[in-house]
């Protein structure tokens, strides 16, 4: 094989997890009890796909139920569970019992002071202030 394609490397396959009008538990104290997602930042796709997200991506939510100060609101959230399967670097495979997500500030800061469940690791390493408040990191 040529050297230069030997150097590229291969390309992380993402397994579509979560997609546009999911319903989503939000896991922090924020207010949202749940959510649906409405869009997600950075995603590139082909002309009426849907977009999708996975475990450490940052999502547009709208809430659907909760206190009356979050609810019909529109936030920035990032997704730590995901039902779908994924498969890690190392091979294993992971999937949680639902979809969840913490509702965070427009800078990246999370909107409530704790967060209920596990979170996953991915989304541990990208998020550290989400990790903070995670009692469980799997």
């Amino acid at each position: 094989m040529p050297e230069k394609l030997q150097m590229l490397g291969s390309r992380k396959a993402r397994t579509p997890g979560i997609q546009n009008y999911t319903r989503v538990v939000v896991s922090d104290n924020s207010g949202g009890k749940e959510a649906v997602i409405i869009g997600v930042y950075g995603y590139r796709g082909v002309l009426r796909r849907v977009p999708f997200a996975n475990v450490g991506d940052l999502v547009m939510v709208s809430v659907r139920k909760g206190t009356p100060e979050v609810r019909k609101q529109k936030f920035k959230a990032v997704v730590i569970r995901q039902r779908m399967p994924f498969r890690r670097p190392d091979g294993t495979w992971i999937a949680f019992e639902d979809n969840a997500v913490v509702i965070v500030n427009p800078d990246g800061t999370p909107k409530g002071t704790e967060v209920r469940g596990p979170v996953a690791r991915e989304a541990a390493e990208r998020w550290p202030k989400v990790a903070s408040l995670a009692t469980l990191v799997i």
